[in-house]
């Protein structure tokens, strides 16, 4: 499933040993990174349903932290950091204000509202980043989404093995949700504004209370933050949950005035 070279499995097993002094790690490296850069290699794809993480392209990242020296750097923005920022937006629109680090890539169509998106990501022709959303470490995100203001997309880098949070193409995601810790939105689902879900969030249809798996947006699914109350000893208390109000016909995908009727219709939109 990777593109990038095995000598990264090689540096790795001695990364403890490895400073920015190792020119030849490092060019190595770089190499490597600069592959998820130009969308050669990704951190995590879906295959057949399922998501697969690329452990070399974790590991090469992580690599990068050990071989690239600080450096200071002019222009825009100030940074003294050990990963430059990206250079590279061929057929991306850029607004001044988005910054995006080296190792994330952007297909052509994304347009970057002043946004941070970092290291590993990687975002889908068509797709939007909002203001003031970020696009975490390694997080994976499909064609035609939209990423509403003040989105946070989680990210994970350690242990390399771990699945990064995945938005699948045709998702739109509400202003200001949360999706962290390797959650995941399917195709074509709508979330909800404030909607928050982590990989353990548990999630119900509301016509049915049937529950669905854990820290995963369904299909189409129209999704809104709820909570489910729980008895404990010093009484009952509201616990977050993710409520599927519907689910909407194929071919939908695009049509946010049919979102808005939906979370109209319960009561959980203007």
């Amino acid at each position: 499933m990777t593109a990038i070279d095995q000598v990264i499995d090689e540096l790795w097993e001695r990364r403890t040993a490895l400073t920015p002094d190792d020119e030849d790690a490092r060019k190595l490296v770089i190499a490597a990174v600069d592959q998820l850069d130009a969308g050669e290699a990704r951190v995590a794809q879906v295959v057949d349903g399922e998501v697969v993480v690329d452990e070399r392209a974790k590991r090469a990242i992580l690599l990068a932290f050990k071989t690239l020296p600080m450096v200071e750097s002019d222009g825009p923005y100030y940074a003294h950091d050990r990963v430059p920022l990206k250079t590279r937006f061929d057929g991306v629109r850029v607004v001044p204000g988005a910054i995006a680090r080296w190792g994330s890539h952007f297909e052509p169509g994304v347009v970057l509202m002043p946004s941070y998106t970092n290291i590993g990501g990687y975002v889908g022709a068509g797709s939007m980043v909002d203001t003031w959303a970020t696009v975490g470490s390694c997080a994976q995100i499909g064609a035609n989404v939209h990423l509403s203001g003040g989105v946070g997309i989680g990210g994970v880098l350690e242990p390399p093995q771990a699945a990064p949070v995945v938005v699948e193409d045709d998702a739109f995601i509400g202003s200001r949700c949360m999706v962290v810790e390797g959650a995941r939105v399917r195709r074509g689902a709508k979330l909800g504004a404030g909607a928050i879900v982590t990989s353990s969030t548990r999630v119900f249809e509301a016509e049915t209370g049937t529950e669905l798996a854990r820290g995963i947006v369904p299909e189409r699914a129209v999704a809104v933050g709820s909570t489910r109350v729980k008895s404990f000893a010093g009484g009952e208390f509201g616990m977050p949950c993710l409520l599927v109000l519907r689910y909407l016909e194929p071919g939908q995908e695009h049509d946010k005035l049919a979102l808005n009727d939906i979370l109209r219709e319960h009561g959980v939109a203007p």
